[in-house]
């Protein structure tokens, strides 16, 4: 039997769905819902700190909805 001894990182979960465009008014992306900052940093951030921001995703894309209607 042959073992990989490559080590392989796993992967980081991550609300970007590929439409990175940010919202003036708000300050964050209009498809995840993240500050420019946050996204920067999304890999070096510590788990509970990517949790925290994900359990506020949809409280801001619900804002950013009703801002825009």
């Amino acid at each position: 039997m042959v073992r990989s001894t490559r080590h392989e990182t796993p992967m980081i979960e991550s609300p970007c769905i590929k439409v990175c465009t940010m919202d003036p008014g708000s300050g964050r992306c209009d498809g995840c819902a993240r500050t420019l900052d946050e996204i920067a940093r999304w890999t070096g951030m510590s788990a509970a700190e990517r949790n925290r921001i994900m359990r506020e995703l949809p409280l801001r894309t619900r804002a950013q909805t009703a801002q825009a209607g």
